[in-house]
């Protein structure tokens, strides 16, 4: 029976005086490691064992270093990432070396492992389609440990316990997704009994109740990350605070016809000035608005490419630390929400990556928290393909598109420096 990674370290930290101490491994994140997605994996597991991590801004694609231990040398051997043993030397060389002011590179110490949850409704559904968001099959390939939160727990209060938020691709609007066709009547009436359960006369006045718990959460000092329709019918739900914009086909009664006219996007956490989509009867057209730029509005195949942006990583350390990465061009993949319209991306917003007529990846700042927004169902798929199909990492352990969300499952661990620009 293997032991337990914590059990292993304990042994090893003991027996460290023998073993000489002073030496580091170097995790590199370029071209050379064997397992991109899993290396954060280990280098979530040291933090969780209460030991610092290094991230090394720009650094090898950004790479990590920790202290040297048999077990930490051993847990990438078991995992399958590439590990570099350095002598403290050549550590004290990379810092120097990262401190340079005419280097854009800089070293950034991880120190707490964040308490991570997912908001699906997996956790009272039994549609196999729901276990195919990325974030969920990322962390559980990296082996990042995570709880599973929905509308129920959310109303009950307890968000304050977690650290990070993902928002699975969700349906804020109250809408049952339109016509992803991916709740069956079993899930509609599990939601359709929490909202009763909680007061609330209809599921949008329940999701509503959830998105604005959600914008608490993020405020007081929470790290939120969003993807596909999550992102878009999170901020739609909140403009449209007191206003019904469902139509009879979901809820019985019909929308208001002035609906749009009466959206207030001084509520929203991202998006502003966009325009509702029209439904064609019950599951009709599949778009909630027009911050979805899909089709030909911004996403042309599969062949197409969007950019990351270089941020100083002395200046704007935040986004340089979500844009880690060892390409700077990732293949578009398309969602229910493939990108974000320009127009519709609030002037505060900070772009860390766009295509020809979209923004792909999103960041702000509300109270005390952050927030990333990320376009797009799954980095791996296929446009065209079956969004039921989960993707099977082990074919994709270098993707770029997938570290994204990664680095923003280190960041809460980060002592940051305020952005300067």
């Amino acid at each position: 029976m293997r032991r337990s990674f914590a059990s292993v370290l304990l042994l090893c930290l003991l027996a460290a005086p023998l073993a000489g101490w002073a030496r580091s491994i170097l995790i590199p994140m370029d071209e050379r490691q064997s397992n991109h997605l899993k290396a954060y994996g280990i280098a979530y597991a040291v933090l969780k064992a209460d030991a610092e991590v290094e991230w090394l801004l720009n650094y090898r694609g950004g790479s990590f270093m920790i202290a040297h231990s048999a077990a930490f040398e051993a847990e990438c051997r078991i995992r399958g990432v590439s590990a570099e043993i350095i002598s403290d030397a050549e550590a004290a060389s990379i810092r120097q070396k990262l401190a340079d002011p005419n280097l854009n590179g800089d070293v950034v110490k991880l120190l707490k492992a964040a308490k991570i949850v997912v908001y699906s409704p997996i956790k009272i559904s039994t549609a196999e389609f729901e276990n195919t968001d990325a974030v969920l099959q990322v962390l559980t390939y990296a082996e990042i440990p995570y709880e599973v939160v929905y509308d129920e727990e959310i109303l009950k209060g307890d968000l304050p316990k977690y650290d990070w938020l993902h928002l699975h691709h969700e349906d804020f609007t109250g809408q049952f997704g339109r016509s992803m066709h991916r709740m069956t009547v079993d899930d509609i009436k599990a939601q359709e009994t929490i909202a009763k359960k909680f007061g609330h006369a209809k599921v949008s006045h329940m999701k509503l109740a959830v998105a604005k718990r959600i914008k608490e959460f993020c405020a007081g000092g929470g790290y939120l990350f969003a993807m596909c329709s999550g992102a878009e019918t999170f901020d739609i739900a909140l403009a449209a605070e007191g206003v019904d914009i469902v139509p009879s086909s979901y809820d019985g009664d019909p929308a208001d016809p002035d609906a749009q006219s009466k959206l207030d996007f001084s509520k929203t956490v991202a998006f502003q000035n966009f325009t509702l989509e029209g439904d064609n009867g019950y599951r009709g057209f599949s778009t909630f608005s027009d911050i979805n730029a899909n089709g030909s509005r911004g996403y042309e195949s599969g062949n197409t490419y969007f950019e990351l942006f270089n941020f100083s990583a002395k200046w704007d350390v935040i986004p340089a630390m979500l844009t880690q990465n060892h390409e700077a061009t990732i293949r578009e993949f398309a969602g229910q929400t493939t990108a974000f319209r320009k127009g519709a991306v609030k002037p505060n917003v900070l772009v860390m990556g766009e295509g020809k007529t979209s923004h792909r990846y999103i960041y702000g700042e509300i109270g005390r928290g952050q927030w990333t927004f990320y376009g797009g169902h799954d980095p791996e798929g296929v446009r065209g393909g079956n969004f039921r199909m989960p993707t099977n990492l082990n074919l994709h352990p270098h993707s770029p598109g997938y570290r994204l969300i990664l680095n923003n499952v280190l960041f809460p661990s980060a002592r940051k420096k305020k952005r300067k620009t």
